[in-house]
Protein backbone atom coordinates (compact mmCIF):
# COMPACT_ATOMS: atom_id res chain seq x y z
CA UNK A 1 0.00 0.00 0.00
CA UNK A 2 1.35 3.58 -0.98
CA UNK A 3 0.92 6.40 0.69
CA UNK A 4 1.02 10.29 -0.86
CA UNK A 5 2.84 12.99 0.80
CA UNK A 6 1.74 16.51 -0.08
CA UNK A 7 3.55 19.77 0.25
CA UNK A 8 1.87 21.74 3.86
CA UNK A 9 0.60 24.89 2.56
CA UNK A 10 2.25 28.07 3.40
CA UNK A 11 0.97 29.48 6.81
CA UNK A 12 -0.81 32.68 6.42
CA UNK A 13 1.75 35.89 6.24
CA UNK A 14 4.62 33.07 5.03
CA UNK A 15 5.46 33.37 1.82
CA UNK A 16 5.23 30.54 -0.97
CA UNK A 17 8.90 29.14 -2.47
CA UNK A 18 9.28 31.07 -5.80
CA UNK A 19 10.31 27.09 -7.79
CA UNK A 20 6.96 26.35 -7.02
CA UNK A 21 5.45 29.58 -7.93
CA UNK A 22 4.29 29.06 -11.80
CA UNK A 23 5.54 31.83 -14.29
CA UNK A 24 3.41 33.41 -16.81
CA UNK A 25 3.80 33.09 -20.48
CA UNK A 26 4.27 36.66 -20.77
CA UNK A 27 6.50 37.01 -17.62
CA UNK A 28 8.68 34.22 -19.70
CA UNK A 29 8.95 35.99 -22.50
CA UNK A 30 9.63 39.44 -21.21
CA UNK A 31 12.40 37.76 -19.49
CA UNK A 32 13.96 36.49 -22.65
CA UNK A 33 17.55 37.84 -23.88
CA UNK A 34 16.61 38.36 -27.70
CA UNK A 35 13.11 39.98 -26.84
CA UNK A 36 14.40 43.72 -27.53
CA UNK A 37 16.18 42.80 -30.73
CA UNK A 38 12.79 40.85 -32.45
CA UNK A 39 10.96 43.81 -31.53
CA UNK A 40 14.01 45.59 -33.55
CA UNK A 41 13.94 43.51 -36.60
CA UNK A 42 10.49 43.80 -36.89
CA UNK A 43 10.78 47.17 -36.69
CA UNK A 44 13.82 47.44 -39.26
CA UNK A 45 12.12 44.85 -41.90
CA UNK A 46 8.85 47.17 -41.86
CA UNK A 47 11.01 50.50 -42.45
CA UNK A 48 12.74 48.46 -45.74
CA UNK A 49 9.84 47.28 -47.24
CA UNK A 50 8.06 50.67 -46.64
CA UNK A 51 10.59 52.52 -48.46
CA UNK A 52 12.54 49.94 -50.41
CA UNK A 53 9.63 48.62 -53.03
CA UNK A 54 12.34 45.59 -54.34
CA UNK A 55 13.36 44.70 -50.17
CA UNK A 56 10.64 41.97 -49.99
CA UNK A 57 11.31 39.67 -53.40
CA UNK A 58 12.40 36.46 -52.97
CA UNK A 59 15.86 37.37 -54.42
CA UNK A 60 16.23 40.23 -52.24
CA UNK A 61 15.59 38.29 -48.80
CA UNK A 62 18.03 35.71 -50.00
CA UNK A 63 20.75 38.48 -50.09
CA UNK A 64 19.78 39.34 -46.85
CA UNK A 65 20.08 35.89 -45.63
CA UNK A 66 23.43 35.79 -46.81
CA UNK A 67 25.09 39.02 -45.85
CA UNK A 68 23.47 38.09 -42.43
CA UNK A 69 25.08 34.46 -42.29
CA UNK A 70 28.39 35.71 -42.83
CA UNK A 71 28.33 38.01 -39.68
CA UNK A 72 25.93 35.46 -37.69
CA UNK A 73 28.34 32.38 -38.29
CA UNK A 74 30.71 34.48 -36.11
CA UNK A 75 27.93 36.49 -33.78
CA UNK A 76 26.78 33.47 -32.46
CA UNK A 77 30.50 31.59 -30.62
CA UNK A 78 31.35 35.23 -29.54
CA UNK A 79 28.01 36.09 -28.30
CA UNK A 80 28.78 33.23 -25.79
CA UNK A 81 32.02 34.05 -25.54
CA UNK A 82 30.34 37.60 -24.04
CA UNK A 83 27.70 35.61 -21.80
CA UNK A 84 30.90 34.02 -20.70
CA UNK A 85 32.13 37.42 -19.38
CA UNK A 86 34.83 37.78 -22.29
CA UNK A 87 35.89 39.35 -25.20
CA UNK A 88 37.96 38.33 -28.55
CA UNK A 89 39.25 41.20 -30.42
CA UNK A 90 41.71 38.71 -32.85
CA UNK A 91 38.35 37.17 -34.05
CA UNK A 92 37.78 39.01 -37.55
CA UNK A 93 40.93 38.52 -38.64
CA UNK A 94 41.43 34.78 -37.46
CA UNK A 95 38.78 34.08 -40.38
CA UNK A 96 41.25 35.51 -42.59
CA UNK A 97 44.32 33.53 -41.30
CA UNK A 98 42.13 30.47 -41.57
CA UNK A 99 41.70 31.00 -45.14
CA UNK A 100 44.99 31.70 -45.74
CA UNK A 101 46.33 28.77 -43.99
CA UNK A 102 43.86 26.29 -46.04
CA UNK A 103 45.55 28.17 -49.10
CA UNK A 104 49.18 28.31 -49.31
CA UNK A 105 49.08 24.90 -47.42
CA UNK A 106 47.68 23.47 -50.01
CA UNK A 107 49.44 25.45 -53.08
CA UNK A 108 52.62 25.01 -51.41
CA UNK A 109 52.11 21.43 -50.63
CA UNK A 110 50.77 20.29 -53.84
CA UNK A 111 48.16 18.75 -51.70
CA UNK A 112 44.37 17.80 -52.24
CA UNK A 113 42.79 21.37 -50.89
CA UNK A 114 41.12 19.17 -48.06
CA UNK A 115 44.54 18.49 -46.49
CA UNK A 116 45.20 22.16 -46.23
CA UNK A 117 41.30 22.42 -44.68
CA UNK A 118 41.91 19.98 -42.16
CA UNK A 119 45.29 22.13 -41.18
CA UNK A 120 43.84 25.20 -40.81
CA UNK A 121 40.96 23.58 -38.70
CA UNK A 122 44.19 22.63 -36.43
CA UNK A 123 46.17 25.92 -36.22
CA UNK A 124 42.82 28.25 -36.08
CA UNK A 125 41.64 26.13 -32.99
CA UNK A 126 45.13 25.97 -31.46
CA UNK A 127 45.13 29.89 -32.02
CA UNK A 128 41.72 29.79 -29.78
CA UNK A 129 43.41 27.50 -27.14
CA UNK A 130 46.02 30.06 -26.80
CA UNK A 131 44.11 32.93 -26.41
CA UNK A 132 42.18 30.92 -23.61
CA UNK A 133 45.38 29.53 -21.71
CA UNK A 134 46.63 33.06 -22.15
CA UNK A 135 43.50 34.38 -20.37
CA UNK A 136 43.73 31.91 -17.44
CA UNK A 137 46.62 31.50 -16.98
CA UNK A 138 47.92 35.54 -16.69
CA UNK A 139 46.63 39.09 -15.69
CA UNK A 140 45.43 41.15 -18.33
CA UNK A 141 42.30 41.07 -19.15
CA UNK A 142 40.73 39.27 -22.83
CA UNK A 143 40.74 43.07 -23.86
CA UNK A 144 44.50 43.06 -24.22
CA UNK A 145 45.34 39.69 -24.68
CA UNK A 146 42.81 39.02 -28.01
CA UNK A 147 44.54 42.87 -28.96
CA UNK A 148 47.87 41.32 -28.82
CA UNK A 149 46.70 37.96 -30.46
CA UNK A 150 45.05 40.55 -33.10
CA UNK A 151 48.29 42.09 -33.77
CA UNK A 152 50.48 39.43 -34.45
CA UNK A 153 47.82 37.66 -36.72
CA UNK A 154 47.48 40.51 -39.01
CA UNK A 155 51.41 40.93 -38.98
CA UNK A 156 51.37 36.99 -39.88
CA UNK A 157 48.79 37.37 -42.73
CA UNK A 158 50.59 39.87 -44.50
CA UNK A 159 54.28 38.77 -44.33
CA UNK A 160 54.03 35.11 -44.67
CA UNK A 161 51.36 35.73 -47.46
CA UNK A 162 54.54 38.39 -49.50
CA UNK A 163 56.74 36.07 -48.44
CA UNK A 164 55.38 32.33 -49.80
CA UNK A 165 53.66 34.34 -52.93
CA UNK A 166 55.65 37.45 -53.26
CA UNK A 167 52.05 39.54 -53.36
CA UNK A 168 49.47 40.22 -50.80
CA UNK A 169 46.99 37.75 -52.14
CA UNK A 170 47.18 34.14 -52.33
CA UNK A 171 47.99 32.11 -55.49
CA UNK A 172 44.69 30.29 -57.34
CA UNK A 173 44.03 26.59 -56.35
CA UNK A 174 40.69 26.18 -57.92
CA UNK A 175 42.10 23.48 -60.53
CA UNK A 176 43.61 21.32 -57.38
CA UNK A 177 42.36 17.99 -56.40
CA UNK A 178 39.45 18.51 -54.18
CA UNK A 179 38.29 22.33 -54.43
CA UNK A 180 34.77 21.50 -56.02
CA UNK A 181 34.04 19.07 -53.26
CA UNK A 182 35.41 21.64 -50.78
CA UNK A 183 33.10 24.54 -52.68
CA UNK A 184 29.92 22.69 -52.08
CA UNK A 185 30.16 21.85 -48.41
CA UNK A 186 31.39 25.60 -47.89
CA UNK A 187 30.03 27.80 -50.80
CA UNK A 188 27.56 26.26 -52.54
CA UNK A 189 24.35 27.76 -53.39
CA UNK A 190 21.11 25.34 -52.88
CA UNK A 191 18.00 26.37 -54.99
CA UNK A 192 14.57 26.34 -53.26
CA UNK A 193 11.40 27.36 -54.86
CA UNK A 194 13.49 28.27 -57.83
CA UNK A 195 15.72 30.84 -55.39
CA UNK A 196 19.25 30.52 -54.85
CA UNK A 197 20.25 30.45 -50.71
CA UNK A 198 23.52 30.51 -50.00
CA UNK A 199 25.22 27.40 -48.32
CA UNK A 200 25.96 29.68 -44.95
CA UNK A 201 22.34 30.05 -44.18
CA UNK A 202 22.36 26.28 -43.25
CA UNK A 203 25.71 26.73 -41.43
CA UNK A 204 24.40 29.71 -39.66
CA UNK A 205 21.02 27.96 -38.56
CA UNK A 206 23.16 24.93 -37.40
CA UNK A 207 25.36 26.76 -35.31
CA UNK A 208 22.50 28.67 -33.61
CA UNK A 209 20.60 25.59 -33.26
CA UNK A 210 23.38 23.37 -31.39
CA UNK A 211 24.51 26.78 -29.39
CA UNK A 212 21.21 27.23 -28.19
CA UNK A 213 20.87 23.84 -26.85
CA UNK A 214 24.18 23.98 -25.46
CA UNK A 215 23.47 26.77 -23.43
CA UNK A 216 19.59 25.98 -22.81
CA UNK A 217 19.76 21.99 -22.20
CA UNK A 218 23.37 21.00 -21.21
CA UNK A 219 25.78 21.20 -17.70
CA UNK A 220 28.22 23.30 -20.22
CA UNK A 221 25.74 26.27 -20.40
CA UNK A 222 24.90 26.61 -16.53
CA UNK A 223 28.67 27.22 -16.82
CA UNK A 224 29.00 29.69 -19.11
CA UNK A 225 25.95 31.81 -17.45
CA UNK A 226 27.84 30.83 -13.99
CA UNK A 227 31.51 32.24 -15.29
CA UNK A 228 29.64 35.45 -16.98
CA UNK A 229 27.63 36.09 -13.65
CA UNK A 230 30.60 35.61 -11.23
CA UNK A 231 33.69 33.88 -11.96
CA UNK A 232 34.97 33.55 -8.00
CA UNK A 233 31.26 32.78 -7.40
CA UNK A 234 31.58 30.06 -10.04
CA UNK A 235 34.67 28.72 -8.77
CA UNK A 236 33.24 28.41 -5.29
CA UNK A 237 30.61 26.01 -6.37
CA UNK A 238 33.10 23.46 -8.22
CA UNK A 239 31.94 25.19 -11.78
CA UNK A 240 35.52 24.77 -13.86
CA UNK A 241 36.04 28.20 -15.16
CA UNK A 242 39.42 27.55 -16.85
CA UNK A 243 38.29 25.01 -19.33
CA UNK A 244 35.48 26.64 -19.63
CA UNK A 245 36.77 30.03 -21.09
CA UNK A 246 39.42 28.16 -23.27
CA UNK A 247 36.42 26.16 -24.47
CA UNK A 248 34.64 29.52 -25.48
CA UNK A 249 37.65 30.66 -27.52
CA UNK A 250 38.13 27.54 -29.40
CA UNK A 251 34.45 28.02 -30.42
CA UNK A 252 35.04 31.34 -31.56
CA UNK A 253 38.16 29.99 -33.77
CA UNK A 254 35.66 27.06 -35.03
CA UNK A 255 33.20 29.68 -35.87
CA UNK A 256 36.73 31.75 -38.13
CA UNK A 257 37.40 28.28 -39.67
CA UNK A 258 34.29 27.85 -41.01
CA UNK A 259 33.86 31.63 -42.52
CA UNK A 260 37.75 31.50 -43.21
CA UNK A 261 36.83 28.13 -45.50
CA UNK A 262 33.57 29.96 -46.84
CA UNK A 263 35.87 33.50 -47.90
CA UNK A 264 38.22 31.16 -49.76
CA UNK A 265 36.02 28.53 -51.61
CA UNK A 266 33.95 31.49 -52.51
CA UNK A 267 36.99 34.02 -54.27
CA UNK A 268 39.25 31.37 -54.52
CA UNK A 269 42.16 33.76 -53.97
CA UNK A 270 42.45 35.25 -50.34
CA UNK A 271 43.71 39.12 -49.96
CA UNK A 272 46.04 39.07 -46.69
CA UNK A 273 44.84 42.73 -45.37
CA UNK A 274 40.89 40.89 -45.08
CA UNK A 275 39.37 41.20 -41.88
CA UNK A 276 40.67 43.92 -39.61
CA UNK A 277 37.56 45.61 -37.82
CA UNK A 278 35.07 42.32 -38.46
CA UNK A 279 35.46 41.74 -34.72
CA UNK A 280 33.56 44.92 -33.81
CA UNK A 281 30.61 44.23 -36.24
CA UNK A 282 30.66 40.41 -34.37
CA UNK A 283 30.36 42.14 -31.02
CA UNK A 284 27.75 45.09 -32.54
CA UNK A 285 25.59 41.95 -33.74
CA UNK A 286 25.51 40.05 -30.06
CA UNK A 287 25.16 43.60 -27.89
CA UNK A 288 21.99 43.89 -30.40
CA UNK A 289 20.99 40.62 -29.86
CA UNK A 290 20.76 40.72 -25.99
CA UNK A 291 24.24 39.95 -25.02
CA UNK A 292 25.72 42.58 -21.88
CA UNK A 293 29.15 43.68 -21.94
CA UNK A 294 29.52 42.90 -18.16
CA UNK A 295 29.02 38.88 -19.04
CA UNK A 296 25.89 36.50 -17.87
CA UNK A 297 23.15 37.48 -20.11
CA UNK A 298 22.89 36.86 -23.76
CA UNK A 299 21.65 33.79 -26.16
CA UNK A 300 22.62 32.92 -29.31
CA UNK A 301 18.94 33.10 -30.68
CA UNK A 302 19.34 36.80 -30.03
CA UNK A 303 23.04 36.83 -31.74
CA UNK A 304 21.59 35.66 -34.53
CA UNK A 305 18.60 38.22 -34.72
CA UNK A 306 21.24 41.03 -34.05
CA UNK A 307 23.18 39.73 -37.41
CA UNK A 308 19.48 39.64 -39.55
CA UNK A 309 19.36 43.14 -38.43
CA UNK A 310 22.78 43.91 -39.35
CA UNK A 311 22.09 42.18 -43.40
CA UNK A 312 18.38 43.89 -43.18
CA UNK A 313 20.36 46.94 -42.47
CA UNK A 314 23.40 46.37 -44.64
CA UNK A 315 21.33 45.47 -47.96
CA UNK A 316 18.40 47.71 -47.52
CA UNK A 317 20.23 50.87 -47.96
CA UNK A 318 21.10 49.51 -51.50
CA UNK A 319 17.57 48.76 -51.92
CA UNK A 320 16.37 51.37 -51.47
CA UNK A 321 18.91 53.24 -53.62
CA UNK A 322 20.28 55.31 -50.88
CA UNK A 323 23.85 56.51 -49.97
CA UNK A 324 26.43 53.48 -48.44
CA UNK A 325 27.68 56.10 -46.36
CA UNK A 326 24.84 56.32 -44.18
CA UNK A 327 25.37 52.36 -43.72
CA UNK A 328 27.51 53.38 -40.13
CA UNK A 329 24.96 55.95 -39.02
CA UNK A 330 22.22 53.30 -39.45
CA UNK A 331 23.90 50.41 -37.51
CA UNK A 332 24.58 52.85 -35.09
CA UNK A 333 21.89 53.86 -34.40
CA UNK A 334 20.23 50.54 -34.28
CA UNK A 335 23.33 49.84 -32.10
CA UNK A 336 22.03 52.62 -29.19
CA UNK A 337 18.01 51.90 -29.55
CA UNK A 338 18.69 47.94 -29.12
CA UNK A 339 20.51 49.00 -26.20
CA UNK A 340 18.31 50.64 -24.63
CA UNK A 341 15.71 48.57 -25.47
CA UNK A 342 17.53 45.39 -23.55
CA UNK A 343 17.81 47.11 -20.66
CA UNK A 344 14.20 48.41 -20.21
CA UNK A 345 13.48 45.01 -21.07
CA UNK A 346 15.47 43.18 -18.71
CA UNK A 347 14.89 45.72 -16.11
CA UNK A 348 11.08 45.05 -16.78
CA UNK A 349 11.88 41.43 -16.41
CA UNK A 350 13.27 41.82 -13.30
CA UNK A 351 10.88 43.85 -11.53
CA UNK A 352 7.97 40.84 -12.38
CA UNK A 353 9.94 38.04 -10.79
Amino acid sequence: MSTTTHAPAPSPGTKADERLLKTSPLRKVMGRPELGSVVGAIAVFVFFAVFADSFVRAASLSTVLYASSTIGIMAVPVALLMIGGEFDLSAGVMVTSSALISSMFSYQMTANVWVGVFVSLIVTLATGVFNGVMLTRTDPPSFIITLGTFLMLTGMNLGFTKLISGTVSTKSISDMEGFSSARDVFASTVTIGGVDFKITILWWLALVAVATWVLLRTRVGNWIYAVGGGEEAARAVGVPVDKTKIGLYMGVAFGAWISGQHLLFSFDVVQSGEGVGNELIYIIAAVIGGCLITGGYGSAVGAAVGALIFGMVSKGIVFAEWNPDWFKFFLGVMLLLATLLNHWVRKRAEATK
